[in-house]
């Protein structure tokens, strides 16, 4: 009974219950990867924090042994669905997976560029910017899919067969965002720092390092109307209203 989502009056039973419904579809998304997640254990009205390792009391999530900057660190592996659904039971609202998998964690298998708008930044320029990138990938002989992010943007994700290691990975992401930026600097940025950004569109491409995270397709998100992180064919795109839809 508790409430996670007080605006919405969503409880505990129902986050489980959407988890269980969608795990056919984020279970692929997870399975196998370095996780890491954002638990309210109060719900949203209160702190959240985000979660990389392994904890006590948890028996179905698996570990992995991963080098960190200093030492190294036991991160949460998921495998099935018991094992994602005991992180709802440890107030887990959000999953976030590695773009490796536990088992060749320096291999990248995807990349993901997200586009996060500033202020004063419509909707449509932020569908027009994803569209923009997928016509870059395809010039690269890239495909690219489009998943809305359950906040502001959108994220453009390309998977990689075979992968790449994450020292090839990261440099081409940030050698496309500057590239972008050179082609349009009056509507796109390549640099975190808010001051940059108003009127443009910052093309993040940071989460393509090893350790970096996204939020992961079918996840919920910890905000008000608890929104979900969507995928979209891109002809449906045109039709979604927000990022948070």
């Amino acid at each position: 009974e508790k409430v996670l989502f007080p605006g919405d009056t969503l409880t505990k039973r129902d986050v489980a219950d959407y988890y269980t419904a969608a795990m056919p579809w984020l279970l692929p998304e997870i399975a196998g990867r370095p996780l890491s997640v954002i638990r309210c254990p109060g719900g949203i009205a209160s702190a959240c924090f985000f979660q990389k390792h392994h904890t006590a009391g948890m028996t179905l999530v698996e570990t992995v042994r991963l080098k960190e900057e200093s030492g190294s660190g036991d991160y949460l592996v998921v495998n099935d669905a018991a094992a994602a659904l005991e992180l709802v039971q440890f107030n887990a609202l959000e999953f976030h997976p590695w773009g490796a998998h536990a088992d060749a964690p320096d291999i990248a298998d995807r990349v993901v560029f997200d586009l996060d708008p500033g202020e004063g930044v419509s909707w449509p320029d932020i569908v027009a910017a994803a569209r923009h990138v997928r016509e870059l990938l395809k010039q690269l002989g890239l495909q690219s899919f489009v998943r809305t992010t359950g906040g502001k943007g959108l994220h453009v994700v390309v998977p990689l067969s075979p992968g790449a290691d994450w020292n090839v990975v990261k440099p081409f992401a940030h050698a496309f965002a500057q590239g972008m930026v050179q082609l349009e600097p009056l509507k796109y940025v390549a640099t975190a720092t808010k001051k940059f950004r108003k009127d443009r569109i910052f093309v993040d491409y940071l989460r393509n390092g090893r350790g970096a995270t996204s939020v992961a397709s079918f996840s919920l998100r910890a905000r008000a109307g608890a929104p979900v992180s969507m995928p979209l064919r891109w002809e449906e795109l045109g039709r979604v209203k927000s990022g948070d839809a």
